[in-house]
Formats: C-alpha cells, sequence, structure tokens
C-alpha cells in the first residue's frame, strides 16, 4: 500500500505495472489473506498501525479480485479504470498542437507498438500495449531471462514515451494541461 501511494503520487505508469504485478502476486498466493500475510507482508518491518493498514489494503484487493471474477487472470476495475484515464489523456496530447514533442515520441514508438500488436492482441488500445511491453519485460526481468537486444531498444523507447505519458499525467491533475 505504502508503496502504490508513492508510485501514484509520482508516475502513473510505475504504479499501474506495481498494481498488475500485486494482482499477480495475489494470484501466485491463491488469494489467501494468511498465505499472503505469512509469505510476504510479514517480511517487510512494520509497526502495528502499518500493518493493520497493508493487511487492510490487500484485504481490500483480494475481496475485489474475487468479487469482480479475476482470481485466475485479468485487472482489477481499478487498474482499468487508470489504464482508461491514461489512454484518454494520450489520445488528448495527439490531438492538440501544444504538445509537439509528445507527438514526435509517439510516431518513435509507433512501429514498435504496430510490431508488438502483430504479435499479440490487435484490439488493445496502443497505451496497454507499451503497457504490456514494460509488464512483460519486467516479468523476464525477474526471471533473470534473456531479453534481445532489439527487445531492449524498444523497451527503452517505449519507456522513454510512457514516462512522457506519466509526466504529462501527473502535470495535469496537479496543474491541469491546456489542450487548445
Amino acid at each position: 500500500m505504502f508503496v502504490a501511494q508513492q508510485l501514484r503520487k509520482n508516475s502513473i505508469a510505475e504504479y499501474l505495472l506495481y498494481m498488475w504485478q500485486m494482482e499477480d502476486l495475489i494470484r501466485a498466493y491463491g488469494c489467501s489473506m494468511p498465505v499472503i500475510r505469512r509469505e510476504y507482508i510479514d517480511k517487510f518491518k512494520f509497526n502495528e498501525e502499518q500493518m493493520d493498514e497493508e493487511l487492510d489494503w490487500f484485504g481490500n484487493l483480494v475481496t475485489m479480485m474475487n468479487s469482480e471474477g479475476k482470481r485466475e487472470g485479468g485487472h482489477l476495475q481499478i487498474n482499468k479504470v487508470v489504464m482508461q484515464q491514461m489512454i484518454e489523456l494520450h489520445e488528448q496530447l495527439l490531438q492538440s498542437t501544444k504538445f509537439p514533442f509528445y507527438n514526435a515520441e509517439y510516431y518513435k514508438v509507433l512501429p514498435f507498438i504496430v510490431e508488438l500488436r502483430n504479435k499479440g492482441d490487435k484490439d488493445v488500445n496502443e497505451i496497454e500495449t507499451c503497457m504490456n511491453a514494460l509488464y512483460g519485460t519486467m516479468m523476464l526481468r525477474l526471471q533473470k531471462k534473456e531479453i534481445t537486444p532489439n527487445t531492449e531498444h524498444a523497451i527503452k523507447e517505449i519507456t522513454t514515451f510512457i514516462g512522457m505519458l506519466s509526466d504529462y499525467y501527473k502535470k495535469d491533475k496537479e496543474e491541469g494541461l491546456e489542450f487548445e
């Protein structure tokens, strides 16, 4: 919870990747709070108040995963809402003439997006395609699996692009962006 709160303030993309990781972690522990507590939460040095907050947070996520039918896969509605907000901001940035650097970065990354969509789900939005690529690469790194130089290059470009979108998201939430 504490990591999620900090990430949400600083980088919406990193927050969403973290939340996807928490969904997978909860699934790995069979959506069982006693197992999650024993195998994961208890490993952190929380004081009593922090422990209660962390247990509540995970408990709420488990409840949502059960009620939304996400025990086996898929993303929680709260995470889908964040993704939709990112997609909407992306579209506003592209339609505006006030963000030429964002547009340039998008067109730089577009060939990678097209290639990824051709290999995977063509119906997934471009931003979700980028986020899926980042998450997949993160999982490969955690598993210490090899990542090809071409993939490394694509991920570097996608990271820059999604980082730019995250920065605009933060600025929009804090100050408001003017699109025209």
